[in-house]
């Protein structure tokens, strides 16, 4: 791997570390600014198969216990529109979020008749692309759909524990011909550098998508948590990072000839929204189990004990149990990273935020990126260049490693929930 790569990721590794501490926040409910419209992330913690390779916040589908939480999430929806959020675009994200479809649709419905919503992105996997659970989400008002994939190749698929539950690639590319066109954007998410993926298998799978002509594809790098990393080495093999850039390489160069890159790792064949809802919201709200919230500044995390998270807002008290603020420093590196990785960031912005020292914050950033020929500025603009793509590559796949090791210890801390809640019920 590169000298630079290198570097660069051993040095985020410990950043992040040091960044990624919440303090105990309990029942803190963050207030709105008044008139400002806010993304809502909503999140859906129940799968049908637990892949070895997530490190998101999920458990093994259980109906009843699904639809109960869907119903405090209908709850803790009513509470903030109460508290005065005002939302206008929604992304869904899990876990599986079209488990119960017909839930999915009342809560969604909920949001659109308390909001004037312009957008609506939810997640899914290949099995519940079926012309029934489409319907219901196109009635609920979705316009991008974005299917969980990962790869084309079966004995991957084998591997990643998905070919059983989420079908053969004959199966996938059924389901994505049914699929393609039915949405404004329909995003194909992907992984690169999986154990024992060879090149051969990545330009087949990058062929396969071209030629079904899908709007957007997301190829992600593989960013498990420790804890997930050293799982993974029994079930698919041990991670490392020697073939990530020449694969991203690969990626960039198969697709940008019929695609636009959005973001570092997102291309699409027209400009919509992106998986990292984070990158186009400067500010977002986060409901349901595991969930984040950048409110004021500052960022938030919800409990991921799933029965603690219903006894709470039954109890209208806030499910946010942890949280942090941001110092200056902090957020004008926070926004660096989240504006470039869409490729782009206009000064003006952060001049008005942070006031005309803006660059005067991030001399040392500005510097290196520069020096290694990963930005340039151009009409008071932070451009990427393509060759620096690669490094918000890197930037970003670090930032979520430091958010899924947070997502491991907090699952960690509550695997007994039971005694979470006898405690609460006895208070």
């Amino acid at each position: 791997m590169h000298l630079i790569d290198t570097a660069l990721t051993k040095f985020l590794r410990v950043f992040n570390r040091q960044h990624m501490q919440l303090l105990p926040m309990e029942g803190f409910r963050p207030e709105p600014t008044p008139g400002k419209k806010y993304l809502l992330y909503i999140h859906i913690p129940f799968c049908e198969s637990l892949c070895p390779f997530c490190s998101f916040h999920r458990v093994r589908f259980d109906e009843e216990r699904t639809r109960q939480y869907f119903a405090a999430l209908r709850k803790e929806i009513g509470q903030y529109h109460e508290a005065g959020f005002i939302f206008d675009d929604v992304y869904v994200g899990g876990g599986t979020p079209t488990v119960l479809p017909d839930e999915l649709a009342e809560t969604l419905n909920l949001l659109r008749s308390l909001n004037e919503i312009k957008s609506i992105s939810v997640e899914t996997n290949p099995n519940h692309l079926q012309q029934t659970t489409l319907d219901i989400l196109k009635s609920a008002g979705v316009t991008r759909l974005s299917v969980g994939v990962q790869s084309l190749d079966d004995t991957l698929l084998k591997e990643m524990g998905r070919f059983e539950t989420y079908g053969s690639r004959e199966d996938i590319i059924e389901h994505l011909k049914l699929t393609q066109g039915q949405f404004d954007t329909f995003n194909v998410d992907m992984i690169f550098n999986i154990p024992h993926q060879s090149e051969s298998s990545l330009k087949q799978d990058i062929q396969l998508l071209k030629d079904l002509t899908v709007d957007q594809i997301s190829y992600y790098p593989l960013m498990p948590s420790d804890i997930t990393e050293r799982a993974m080495d029994k079930k698919m093999g041990h991670l490392d990072f020697i073939n990530e850039r020449r694969f991203y390489d690969i990626i960039k160069e198969s697709l940008l000839d019929d695609y636009e890159a959005s973001s570092a790792w997102c291309f699409s064949r027209k400009h919509s929204a992106i998986d990292e809802y984070i990158v186009d919201h400067d500010e977002y709200l986060g409901v349901g189990s595991g969930s984040f919230s950048y409110i004021n500044n500052a960022t938030y995390a919800t409990t991921f004990s799933i029965s603690h998270y219903v006894s709470l807002v039954k109890k209208g008290i806030s499910s946010i149990t942890s949280g942090r603020q941001m110092t200056v420093k902090e957020q004008a590196q926070y926004d660096f990273l989240m504006h470039l990785f869409g490729l782009r960031m206009d000064k003006q912005p952060m001049i008005e935020k942070y006031g005309p020292r803006y660059q005067g914050r991030l001399w040392k950033e500005l510097l290196f990126f520069k020096f290694i020929g990963a930005l340039r500025e151009r009409r008071g603009m932070f451009l990427v260049t393509e060759r620096g793509m690669y490094y918000w590559v890197i930037m970003m796949r670090e930032f979520f490693i430091g958010v899924n090791n947070f997502r491991s210890q907090m699952r960690k801390k509550i695997q007994d929930e039971s005694e979470v809640i006898s405690r609460m019920d006895k208070s």
